[in-house]
């Protein structure tokens, strides 16, 4: 396995984030919706409470048309009620003008004092299908525009999709300094890993076999190395952990035991990125595991057969998991984003049984984002005191 240089210094602490099921993603048993369980402000807020509550520091906010709540709407309601977690908030890139994203983007971070971290998100929208090209040439596009609104008088671009020149900034700029919220990314093509590389500032990944995740953090190390950067690098995986490697085996075989098949197509087919490469990979897991779906001793492959996206689970005792998080550390992942079915029961297991034992850290303040002080904001033309 490779090991990849990440850019943050405590390289002992770690980024550990739990998932908030906005998308209607919540199950007892996969593919069997449950009333209580549906992606509800009641359930989700409970989930993201719970989550800060325990220690997890930040929690990915995921983004869909199909089904489910509006993400900023939803980070934007629970900043009054959290004290420390960090919300990553999925922004599909195109969705909104990007000035009006960049206005939006920086008045949830101060609500936030700093909380926020951003998620971009490339895929297409309701209706629509565009090629994978233009797709990352507008989220390029959109995040140049946002750095521009964050840090600069004025906003200059004469790109594809937008073309803006000597438009002032007025707007307050966000309370993260430095660049404003972290930039979180996932993607496998080359005009995904450019745009990474050049712009972001976490590489997210899916679970793949360990050789296969060290090739992609080295490809894409290799595009941050030509615009002089250096990436720190996520994961994004499913958890199952009990006190025996049995019982946690014999509760991911219990997860899907009442699983229709077809059903969980549906279920897959039915998000905007189920064709997409990244989507393939996780499917090409299951079709290499073995019978019991495990294409590596802990790394279970069954969710994905009711799941488009994250398509595996970490499964095994405490002492077990503790190995696989620590392998994972020293190629040079440093953060995680976790889940599990149901979303609060495995948040407060996970929460209980591992998270105590992991060093963990906050990124926006490891790269000097948050400040001691609130910003000052500076008055806009003709504003007096």
């Amino acid at each position: 396995m490779t090991v990849v240089p990440i850019t943050s210094p405590d390289l002992d602490a770690l980024e550990v984030s739990w998932f908030a099921p906005l998308c209607s993603d919540d199950y007892r048993h996969l593919g069997v919706p449950e009333g209580d369980l549906r992606s509800s402000w009641e359930n989700t807020s409970e989930i993201l409470q719970t989550a800060d509550k325990l220690g997890y520091r930040n929690i990915l906010c995921p983004s869909s048309y199909q089904v489910g709540q509006d993400t900023l709407s939803f980070v934007a309601a629970n900043a009054p009620l959290t004290n420390n977690i960090n919300m990553l908030a999925a922004v599909r890139c195109g969705e909104m003008q990007p000035i009006m994203l960049a206005r939006t983007v920086a008045t949830l971070d101060h609500m936030l004092k700093g909380r926020l971290t951003i998620n971009i998100i490339s895929s297409d929208f309701p209706g629509q299908k565009e090629d994978s090209a233009y797709r990352y040439q507008r989220s390029r596009e959109v995040v140049e525009i946002l750095k521009q609104a964050w840090t600069q008088e004025e906003i200059n671009i004469n790109g594809e999709v937008y073309q803006f020149e000597g438009l002032t900034t007025q707007p307050v700029k966000p309370y993260q300094q430095n660049g404003g919220p972290l930039l979180y990314f996932g993607g496998y093509s080359p005009p995904a890993l450019d745009l990474c590389g050049e712009h972001c500032d976490v590489y997210l990944m899916w679970p793949e076999k360990k050789d296969e995740l060290a090739g992609r953090m080295k490809a894409v190390n290799a595009v941050a190395e030509k615009y002089n950067r250096t990436l720190d690098y996520g994961l994004r995986v499913h958890m199952i952990v009990r006190d025996t490697e049995q019982e946690a085996r014999e509760y991911a075989e219990e997860l899907v035991s009442q699983l229709d098949d077809g059903q969980g197509t549906k279920i897959r087919e039915r998000a905007l990125d189920a064709t997409s490469l990244g989507v393939s990979l996780q499917a090409k897991n299951r079709e290499v595991a073995n019978e019991a779906g495990y294409v590596e001793p802990h790394l279970w492959t069954g969710v994905g057969r009711a799941r488009s996206g994250c398509g595996a689970a970490l499964v095994g005792s405490v002492d077990q998991v503790m190995s696989e998080i620590e392998a994972y550390q020293k190629m040079g992942i440093r953060s995680f984003i976790f889940s599990g079915y149901p979303h609060l029961d495995e948040c407060k297991s996970f929460g209980e049984r591992v998270l105590p034992n992991l060093k963990t850290c906050s990124l926006p303040e490891v790269y000097g984002r948050v400040p001691s002080e609130p910003p000052a904001v500076p008055l806009a033309a003709g504003e007096r005191m």
